[in-house]
């Protein structure tokens, strides 16, 4: 029988209320079990590090990996289990938490993954994450932490105010908030659902300095920021899911916009780095041309470097890349100057 230790409740209702002032008790206490989840896996030594859909879907599909009863096989793999081989008390949570779907009776599936990244838990969406609302993590959000870590530690910057703008299921910002604990790091996101689970991501990492609100782009905060970061999404996807359609030409909308918006919000010295994909045409890169317009009229100091020359290869053969050659995956750091010119 799987059974994982349990932890004392935490009170979301303040936190919850914050991100979303709608919200009742009902909704606070389902985050609260989904928390106590959370703290039952990582006391337990739980890791799990999230592949592509495509690994994930032939993974799946071997001889006997339709069911499982380890908490890999379901909080990882997203794999059907039978109730009768969960303890009481942690299926009492998975109840509380409404995270639990039929599959066929009498066995159930998870609709949350948890995955681990630098020794911390994140919920996100199950697999295969076909909701319009799905909180997407995979390989991307190891990258992208990594190449953020990596940054700080070369640049070290004085941070006071710092904004992850699309966060997901928070990564980046949680990653910000553990290294800057004296810093106010807002983490950001268009999709409830995203902000809903980056509070209690929040919370399982000890990240108090953190604050997570429903905005799109900075629409709905105010101020400068000394770090603005960003993950968008960056295909074009025919349902237009959130954590996926990157909008304009070839995906690149958002992460334009974003671009834009970090131009009007960056304190003196402040920087923007952001990672996404770009679709590459003719053996050159659309993203990078208007990038280069944007930030050398505005006098910003920058940086661009291709990170990953080929990914999401299958999406080639959609109609709309079919004149696209590769899709490689970028990193941008801009710099406002400390004094202004």
């Amino acid at each position: 029988m799987l059974e994982l230790d349990q932890r004392a409740p935490l009170d979301f209702s303040a936190s919850m209320a914050v991100a979303r002032p709608n919200e009742d008790a009902s909704v606070c206490a389902r985050y609260e079990a989904l928390f106590q989840l959370g703290c039952s896996l990582k006391r337990g030594g739980y890791r799990f590090t999230t592949v592509t859909p495509a690994t994930h879907r032939r993974v799946n599909a071997r001889p006997g990996n339709f069911y499982s009863s380890d908490v890999a096989g379901i909080f990882g793999w997203s794999r059907s289990f039978a109730p009768a081989e969960i303890s009481k008390p942690l299926l009492r949570n998975m109840v509380l938490a409404e995270v639990i779907a039929e599959v066929d009776q009498p066995n159930w599936r998870l609709t949350v993954r948890a995955s681990t990244l630098d020794g911390e838990l994140y919920f996100h969406s199950a697999y295969p994450t076909s909701e319009k609302d799905a909180v997407f993590f995979g390989p991307d959000s190891y990258r992208f932490v990594r190449a953020l870590r990596h940054q700080l530690t070369l640049d070290r910057p004085n941070i006071a105010r710092a904004v992850d703008i699309g966060c997901g299921a928070g990564p980046g910002a949680i990653s910000i908030a553990l290294r800057y604990p004296q810093a106010q790091v807002l983490a950001v996101d268009i999709n409830p659902a995203a902000v809903a689970l980056t509070t209690v991501n929040t919370r399982l990492a000890g990240a108090g300095n953190l604050q997570a609100l429903e905005s799109n782009l900075l629409h709905c905060v105010d101020g400068e920021f000394d770090l603005i970061v960003s993950n968008p999404p960056y295909l074009l996807d025919g349902e237009q899911r959130a954590y996926r359609h990157g909008g304009g030409e070839l995906g690149a909308g958002l992460s334009l916009d974003v671009v834009r918006c970090a131009l009007q919000r960056l304190a003196a010295g402040g920087s923007l780095m952001l990672y996404t994909g770009v679709a590459m045409v003719d053996n050159r890169d659309p993203f990078l041309a208007e990038v280069q317009a944007m930030l050398d009229d505005s006098g910003f100091v920058w940086s661009y470097e291709e990170i990953d020359p080929d990914v999401f290869g299958e999406e080639l053969e959609q109609a709309p890349y079919r004149h696209t050659e590769r899709v490689a995956v970028v990193w941008l750091v801009a710099t406002r100057p400390a004094v202004a010119s």
